[in-house]
């Protein structure tokens, strides 16, 4: 990143390294080492780098729901605000661990038994794990590369029956494929609130998709939708298979609609981009494509063949 490249003052550090964190926080899913070594070469400047990379790669991880391996190799911990003890340790609750995250290199470093203040009581432990298993088992036919974990937001202290506290799903999955100039993900969160009074739970999603295709070109997409409903308060086990089955009809809808949208897009979206009247103020015969031949009108006008 030149200092001197072009018109006006040069570039002083603090805004290289507000344009450098952007250009790192905002790299599609599992493509941020590729910008990162692109951005230190741009740079030219290793301490500006490294403040760079030690701002964005954080938050980078943990909007992205990044999962990573154990290193007892007893499952895979999701990176997210939810488990965030401080800023390199994260909590598992399925494994009551605490992972040492290295966020840059994107590893676990070490592991720790997580303490008594860290997790939840017995009670509140019950619902969470009840549906720890159920959403596991979703996840598991649903995603072939999906993690998932819940956690307790609020209320982790209480004892029993008689006080409201909440829990939050978090399911990530992704596929990451450069060698063929591909990624996806699919993050979702769900916080479940357990309502004491009115013997409700209430479920609120935000559901977010990313898709990022790079060959010979730069096509991306970033589609996110809200969704929430609500169930009876019953007990751990049958609360777990309600509020999964929730979220499974929710994202199995959410998934359906994109497809069914993706299917029509030639025939439907492509097709309004076209303006009504092009200039030679003849509609275009989509019924009929097949009659235009443009290897045949090339060949005409060029002479070919003669």
């Amino acid at each position: 990143m030149s200092d001197d490249g072009g018109a006006g003052e040069p570039l002083a550090d603090d805004q290289k390294l507000e344009m450098a964190v952007w250009f790192l926080s905002n790299a599609p899913a599992g493509e941020i080492h590729y910008v990162a070594k692109d951005v230190r070469a741009l740079l030219g400047d290793d301490a500006v780098y490294e403040a760079a990379a030690a701002e964005a790669f954080p938050e980078y991880n943990k909007e992205h729901l990044l999962a990573l391996e154990l290193p007892d190799r007893s499952g895979d911990i999701i990176i997210s605000a939810y488990g965030e003890l401080d800023k390199n340790n994260y909590l598992d609750p399925r494994t009551a661990q605490v992972a040492t995250i290295d966020h840059i290199k994107q590893t676990c470093t070490k592991l720790r038994p997580a303490a008594d203040e860290e997790l939840p009581s017995v009670y509140i432990e019950e619902f969470r794990c009840a549906l720890d298993v159920e959403l596991s088992k979703y996840v598991g036919e649903a995603y072939p590369r999906g993690v998932c974990a819940v956690y307790c937001t609020s209320g982790k202290d209480v004892e029993g029956p008689g006080a409201d506290f909440s829990l939050a799903v978090v399911i990530s999955a992704a596929k990451r494929s450069p060698q063929n100039f591909c990624n996806g993900s699919w993050r979702s969160v769900w916080t479940v609130e357990f309502n004491y009074e009115l013997q409700l739970v209430v479920i609120k999603g935000n559901i977010q998709v990313g898709a990022h295709y790079f060959e010979e070109g730069n096509v991306q997409l970033d589609a996110n939708i809200d969704r929430k409903d609500s169930t009876i308060l019953q007990s751990p086990d049958d609360t777990a298979v309600a509020i999964a089955n929730i979220i499974r009809h929710h994202e199995s809808e959410y998934l359906s609609s994109l497809e069914e949208s993706y299917l029509n897009m030639s025939d439907a979206t492509f097709k309004d981009l076209r303006r009504k009247l092009p200039v030679t103020r003849t509609l275009f015969p989509w019924h009929n494509t097949l009659a235009f031949s443009i290897t045949r009108d090339l060949a005409k006008e060029l002479a070919l063949g003669k």
